[in-house]
């Protein structure tokens, strides 16, 4: 699998909870930085206050093989209580190629919910690329190894979704 590809990943639980209250956490872009390893905290921009179609928020983040950098998300997809997507931009152009090029989005995440029974079915997805990313620095230094080192971030991925995902599970099931 290579990074110009598009790759992706995708993580899913029930939540013994409501949608509304699902919804809530999701769109709390303030919750994943509480929960995530990488990424430390997060403001809106423009005035903006909470997710609406178009608006940005500024994200930093920190890794301990790149260091740290700033990026902008833009919300790309809002459908209430059913989907928040947004897409991110490496607007420093930390990460971009020998070309300077860092107009396309380094990544594309979403949260679904669904009603299930009593409660949500709770999606994530994660797309990587097309634009250039931390990881387009290791695949510059060793190209022969580009589907290891994408797979290897696609199960870092994976991890930290499964944990955020069990951490909204727990906050949101924490109120029954």
């Amino acid at each position: 699998m290579r990074y110009t590809d598009g790759p992706s990943v995708a993580c899913d639980l029930y939540v013994e909870a409501a949608p509304p209250r699902v919804w809530e956490l999701v769109t709390d872009i303030h919750l994943p930085a509480r929960l995530s390893p990488e990424l430390q905290r997060v403001e809106w921009m423009d005035g903006a206050d909470s997710p609406k179609l178009g608006a940005s928020f500024v994200g930093y983040n920190r890794h301990e093989q790149i260091g740290e950098w700033r990026t902008v998300c833009r919300v790309v997809e809002l459908e209430e209580q059913r989907r928040f997507g947004w897409i991110v931009l490496d607007v420093d152009g930390r990460f971009a190629g020998p070309d300077g090029d860092h107009s396309e989005p380094a990544a594309t995440w979403c949260f679904e919910i669904e009603p299930e029974t009593t409660g949500t079915r709770l999606r994530q997805t994660a797309r990587i690329g097309p634009g250039r990313s931390g990881i387009s620095l290791f695949i510059d230094m060793v190209p022969e190894s580009e589907e290891d080192l994408v797979a290897f971030r696609l199960g870092q991925l994976r991890t930290n979704m499964d944990a955020g995902l069990q951490n909204i599970k727990r906050l949101a099931e924490g109120d029954r």
